[in-house]
């Protein structure tokens, strides 16, 4: 039974999150919504920031256990930001409210996992030292990071996935060239 109405106060405060602000939404209002009393809900979580902490934990929990099949650039991309993609209301809410910093670190996490998992199927990170491995990966992240709160600074007013295609159909190859120039360099000083 707790699995159950932990769920769906899950599933309830991410229904009402997509349709206000994080600010207009109370624990009566989730309890409300899920048929349970108000000691049901603070049985699981303390408060609200505690129980939007736990979903953006889970969902970066479940996204760094997806191992995408694709080698492109894209579809790792694309698998740090489908979350803020399909709940775009519900992000922007909490982009917009006192939490945005967990949403930021949620989206570090992800766009770390994303970018050094694309690295290490695609590119020979042997080859490069520790520390260029770690400046290429910080480059990349923030970038995606970048883009992301940009969409959501614009109020999401373009297509986040179509503008990141586009970005990875642009640039593609220059992580194969950051990472020829650091294996270039990683020989000579190594020989």
């Amino acid at each position: 039974m707790a699995n159950f109405t932990e769920k769906a106060i899950k599933e309830t405060f991410m229904q009402l999150l997509n349709n206000r602000p994080l600010s207009k939404i109370t624990v009566k209002d989730i309890a409300a919504e899920c048929g349970i009393n108000r000691n049901s809900f603070y049985y699981h979580y303390s408060d609200l920031p505690t129980l939007l902490e736990t979903i953006l934990t889970e969902e970066a929990g479940r996204l760094v256990r997806i191992e995408t099949e694709s080698g492109s650039l894209y579809e790792h991309i694309m698998s740090a930001v489908d979350f803020a993609i399909e709940n775009k209301s519900a992000v922007y809410h909490i982009y917009n409210s006192a939490s945005r910093e967990l949403f930021e670190q949620y989206l570090e996490r992800i766009s770390l996992k994303a970018i050094t998992d694309y690295m290490e199927t695609t590119q020979k990170v042997n080859d490069i030292s520790p520390e260029d491995k770690d400046v290429i990966v910080l480059y990349y992240k923030c970038l995606l990071i970048g883009f992301v709160i940009d969409w959501l600074a614009s109020g999401m007013n373009y297509d986040l996935r179509e503008k990141l295609r586009r970005i990875c159909d642009l640039f593609d190859g220059s992580m194969y060239n950051a990472f020829a120039i650091a294996e270039r360099e990683f020989k000579r000083k190594n020989i």
